[in-house]
């Protein structure tokens, strides 16, 4: 029998979006605690390929000023929607693979760091903290501006905040299809 509490929880997790936050600070030892959690993530031969780039306070805006530099052709009110998400969320967590081609495939690495953003979003389970991952196209471009080496990758933004917990968020399960679905017994 499994643990009850374990599946609540798991299933309990879910995307909490940026217009949703309060704006209020996370505090770097909950941040710093979010990412120890992540950090146990499962990781074949032990390559642990995640790693976080956390921005928070001015930092924030200094990154969405490269993203809009990256991106001319937005016009205002794209700059505006997005400055709004930055301004509401607490910390932006860049998401970073690094590569350990000599090791394991690519995609043992991207679902090792995808596991570690699950146990990311799992930690803020029955707390007042949202998580959203946004992959955006120009994730890629910000390769120089975020210092990453050769071997090491974007794959996007984890959207951190605190959200009031008293407002209910719709959690739509209906659109999930059950999981007798994704079963082929043999």
């Amino acid at each position: 029998m499994l643990n009850p509490e374990v599946s609540r929880i798991i299933q309990s997790r879910m995307s909490v979006y940026p217009t949703l936050f309060t704006g209020e600070v996370v505090d770097k030892e909950v941040v710093e605690e979010l990412i120890q959690n992540a950090n146990t993530a499962p990781t074949h031969r032990l390559t642990q390929p995640w790693l976080f780039k956390v921005f928070g306070g001015t930092s924030k805006q200094g990154l969405v000023e490269e993203i809009f530099r990256l991106n001319p052709a937005y016009d205002d009110i794209k700059k505006e929607r997005l400055q709004y998400k930055f301004d509401k969320s607490s910390h932006i967590l860049c998401i970073v693979m690094k590569r350990h081609e000599d090791k394991v495939p690519e995609w043992e690495e991207i679902a090792a760091t995808a596991m570690a953003v699950q146990n990311l979003w799992i930690s803020c389970v029955d707390s007042s903290l949202g998580g959203y991952w946004s992959s955006p196209k120009y994730s890629e471009d910000l390769h120089s501006f975020l210092g990453l080496e050769s071997d090491e990758r974007c794959l996007g933004f984890f959207y951190l905040g605190k959200y009031d917990a008293a407002t209910p968020l719709r959690r739509d399960t209906s659109r999930r299809d059950p999981s007798t679905s994704k079963i082929e017994w043999m």
